[in-house]
């Protein structure tokens, strides 16, 4: 019996971060199984044969694609040759559109069913994608709670599997938030002990999380450590953990943190960002995957996001949501604050953070809010579905 193929791609760090989760779980429900794709390390551990590396193609901003545009050229002809050659039996697109619906197109013309984990974000901007995708894919498998009725009214085949980052939290420890009547036992449902005996103490933990791509860190990160030596003088006892994503290259943190030298109080850590959310009693995160983990957590959090001028002009014509912010737009609402461009300045950074610090009251019930947002994800097990979704496909079952 000929050996099933599947063609990965994902071209950004989550993605590769979440299908590598997603390959390890297909191959555990069927180890004969080839992979193949583009990705970086943690697909590569998880055994892809990785055709093209993801960093050659991760781009910030609308400009900041122009400089990458051979390499993206590159990766589509390597893509469009290793389809025709082995015809894989499923391709597995995860996020970064504009890319993978380039690869979704040549699937089609050579008859490969097409599975997209983790959509495109049509309902935010240049919607009229949703008629591309209709065409070009067989299933989504989304991961945002209103995602799913948005592609159903466009008729476009769809499975909520919830989101994957509550994979990282245990069975046994994920419990309903509805029912938690104090802080204290939101805290102790995900293990924030560290941060209950921060609060009890005068000595507030502050995260710093600039971003997981090399530009986004050169344009946050100093702007982080203004705003933190801003509250330093407010705050004599407070503490910083600065969380550097493994995607970052060291050097640039390294030059920043040696313009920087006046701030001494900070932890540097590559650790999983759930560790450093157990510590901090609010976070300033750029606007990304990991503001939802805060969210999951249980960290109130202040979301910042600086493009280049262009792109953020260009940004604003385009964008068809009110919230830039992952939490905000599940909510519904604005429960978290969002800096965005020159709001996100270091005195706006460290009167937002310093205000909510003063605001015991508003902490609390804004945990209880960011509970119910965790609530809405679906459970673990985001993996698990995607994977039966996808062996399924490959059985002409979907």
């Amino acid at each position: 019996m000929k050996p099933k193929h599947v063609m990965i791609i994902a071209g950004e760090a989550s993605g590769d971060l979440h299908g590598s989760k997603l390959v390890r779980t297909i191959c555990n429900k069927n180890k004969g199984i080839y992979f193949c794709g583009i990705g970086g390390q943690a697909l590569k551990k998880a055994g892809v044969e990785i055709l093209v590396d993801a960093s050659e193609l991760s781009v910030v901003g609308i400009t900041e694609v122009f400089s990458k545009i051979p390499n993206l050229f590159r990766a589509i002809a390597t893509v469009k040759r290793h389809l025709k050659s082995i015809k894989p039996d499923l391709v597995i697109l995860i996020d970064f559109p504009d890319f993978n619906l380039k690869i979704a197109a040549a699937a089609k013309k050579l008859d490969i069913p097409v599975l997209y984990y983790i959509s495109p974000q049509v309902w935010a901007w240049r919607p009229g994608r949703v008629k591309i995708i209709r065409k070009l894919v067989n299933h989504v498998a989304v991961i945002l709670p209103f995602e799913e009725d948005f592609y159903r009214k466009h008729n476009v085949p769809v499975t909520f599997v919830g989101h994957p980052l509550l994979d990282n939290y245990a069975k046994n420890d994920y419990h309903q938030s509805s029912n938690l009547e104090t802080k204290e036992r939101a805290d102790l449902q995900t293990c924030n002990v560290k941060r209950v005996e921060n609060e009890n103490h005068d000595i507030p933990v502050i995260g710093l999380l600039p971003g997981s791509r090399d530009r986004e860190v050169i344009r946050h990160l100093p702007v982080m450590l203004d705003a933190a030596q801003i509250l330093k003088g407010r705050l004599k006892n407070i503490k910083f953990i600065i969380s550097i994503a493994p995607s970052v290259e060291k050097k640039h943190v390294e030059e920043i943190l040696k313009k920087h030298k006046e701030i001494s109080d900070y932890e540097l850590t590559t650790e999983d960002v759930k560790k450093v959310f157990e510590m901090c009693r609010i976070a300033v995160a750029a606007s990304g995957t990991v503001t939802l983990e805060a969210a999951i957590s249980g960290t109130p959090t202040v979301i910042i996001y600086k493009v280049s001028p262009v792109s953020y002009w260009l940004g604003k014509l385009m964008v068809q949501v009110k919230n830039f912010g992952l939490v905000n737009l599940i909510a519904g609402e604005n429960i978290v604050p969002e800096l965005l461009q020159d709001e996100a300045s270091p005195k706006h950074i460290a009167n937002t953070v310093f205000n909510m610090l003063n605001d015991a009251k508003g902490l609390q019930k804004l945990r209880k809010k960011l509970f119910e947002i965790r609530d809405m994800l679906g459970g673990p097990g985001a993996s698990e579905r995607v994977a039966e979704i996808a062996l399924n496909m490959m059985e002409k079952k979907y």
